[in-house]
């Protein structure tokens, strides 16, 4: 009897679902595709693999066994009882975004340096003005909060710039690839950012990082520093950061929010010194990311058919 699984992952392109469907029957599994969630339903009641981003599915599969999500952040899956029991394995497509993100973070950084929103903005009013003061990366002091594979690609991307220093925040206090100049502890975040021209957010949303970037830390932080959040939302106090934004003190660049949509009526939309993007600085819409995503999928796939660990297995306990 053929084993199943269900893809429901909409933005796909004929080869991703080719590609699958050959490594599935190698295996021995039908693989059924689908881009609607309700599309999918009736298929999941002995469906082994789901893969998807949804978490709609799967509590309606009883037979799951692994479930992988093609996004890198899995917090939205953590409260499933099915991960939670230990009945199915969560994995995530940690390792797919690092280039897509990076190369955000360098676009937001260089318009918030150069002004960019400003003249923007003169041009809507046909205005004519060259006098706006400027800032480069270069000789600035940045600090990656989180050495993860994004902001490993950010350091890589960041250094050709010429800072005057990569200094990155993890929990291991590991340094690696090199990318950094050297890397810390969380317990030293605090002593670094009195030292921070750009401070740059990439991580998970756990309860660790949960608000952990408060009115206290943000107050550490230097006049005229520009914060950057790629990470999740939940990790900085807004109303803190936007009354630092508002007189003056400092500038942001942000993705991720709170609450997401970021709702009509929020005053963020129209925070000064605050450039807003839509969290679209790690979505599916790049070809490269989206390959990636298959082939990380894929290369698990051949662990699990195998009986070998899953390479991006999520841990319950840490929320990655």
């Amino acid at each position: 009897m053929s084993r199943k699984l269900v893809t429901v992952i909409s933005v796909l392109e004929d080869h991703h679902r080719a590609a699958i469907r050959s490594a599935a029957e190698s295996m021995g599994f039908d693989a059924f595709f689908f881009d609607r969630d309700e599309d999918a339903f009736p298929a999941l009641a002995d469906a082994e693999i789901i893969f998807s981003q949804s978490a709609a599915l799967a509590p309606r599969a009883p037979a799951l066994k692994w479930f992988c999500s093609p996004s890198a952040g899995v917090d939205f899956l953590m409260d499933n009882e099915a991960f939670l029991s230990g009945r199915a394995v969560l994995s995530s497509s940690s390792g797919a975004y690092g280039v897509t993100i990076a190369e955000h973070i360098v676009m937001v950084v260089l318009e918030m340096l150069r002004r960019q929103p400003e003249y923007n903005d003169m041009v809507l009013r046909r205005e004519w003005s060259r006098a706006l003061p400027v800032r480069s990366i270069r000789n600035s002091r940045i600090v990656l909060l989180g050495t993860g594979d994004v902001g490993q690609e950010a350091a890589l991307r960041l250094r050709a710039f010429g800072p005057a220093g990569l200094t990155g925040i993890s929990r291991s206090g590991r340094n690696p690839g090199e990318r950094f100049d050297r890397v810390l502890r969380q317990s030293a975040f605090d002593s670094v950012l009195p030292e921070c021209d750009i401070l740059i957010c990439s991580v998970p949303a756990t309860r660790e990082t949960a608000g952990m970037l408060d009115a206290r830390r943000l107050s550490l932080l230097p006049d005229h520093a520009l914060v950057v959040n790629v990470g999740r939302g939940s990790l900085i106090d807004e109303a803190a950061l936007e009354k630092e934004l508002r007189t003056g003190r400092l500038s942001a660049a942000l993705d991720v929010f709170g609450q997401e949509p970021l709702p009509a009526d929020s005053s963020l939309w129209t925070c000064p010194n605050l450039l807003l993007t839509p969290h679209v600085a790690g979505n599916m819409m790049l070809p490269y990311t989206l390959d990636r995503i298959v082939s990380l999928f894929l290369e698990d796939f051949e662990n699990w058919c195998a009986g070998r660990p899953l390479l991006r297995r999520v841990d319950m306990k840490l929320g990655y």
